[in-house]
């Protein structure tokens, strides 16, 4: 039932999904790009839905206040203390070893806003925890959610994150202006 409602609410806008999470991986981290939209969440959460997926999110304290905090959190939101962000890796990873399955969505770029470079923390969390990434996809040209590959982190982020991004190259954003690459991934201008 709740896969037929994600799917109707998906179809109602045109989306579909693409890809699964494979069924021998049960933990894993899941970066969802590009993000530029408060309607990412919604467009990944009926993605998740329609897909069978129960994930976690990963998102600023300050988002939890009264009432908006306990539906955030109904939805599977986890407070973030950004200034902290050596202990979240920690704190995250140590998650992974206490359950049987677990599911956590970071966006890498860390905000909406436009950054130069994606945070490194989906990645630390990963390795922390021994866990895949699944590169999750929201492009709003194709209306199309989903996951792609596991990838499994080697240890070196510089060569990884280029292999990372690489998937990624062709996503449009919903604010495309606002989607931007690390420097070393950027399309080379003619």
């Amino acid at each position: 039932m709740r896969k037929k409602f994600g799917r109707f609410v998906l179809n109602l806008f045109g989306w579909k999904t693409t890809g699964n999470l494979p069924p021998d991986i049960k933990k894993c981290v899941v970066i969802v790009a590009p993000h530029t939209s408060n309607w990412d969440f919604f467009v990944g959460f009926f993605g998740y839905m329609t897909i069978g997926v129960r994930a976690k999110y990963l998102i600023k304290k300050e988002a939890f206040f009264f009432p908006l905090g306990l539906i955030v959190k109904a939805l599977g939101g986890i407070p973030v203390d950004r200034s902290r962000s050596s202990n979240i890796v920690h704190q995250v990873g140590e998650m992974f070893s206490h359950q049987d399955e677990l599911v956590i969505t970071i966006t890498p770029e860390g905000t909406r806003s436009l950054v130069l470079h994606w945070k490194r923390g989906f990645y630390y969390i990963a390795e922390h925890a021994k866990v895949p990434i699944m590169l999750g996809i929201l492009d709003y040209s194709k209306k199309v959610v989903g996951i792609g590959p596991a990838f499994y982190p080697t240890g070196n982020y510089e060569k990884d994150i280029k292999e990372i991004e690489a998937f990624y190259m062709d996503a449009i954003a919903r604010h495309p202006e606002k989607f931007n690459l690390s420097p070393q991934n950027r399309p080379k201008q003619a």
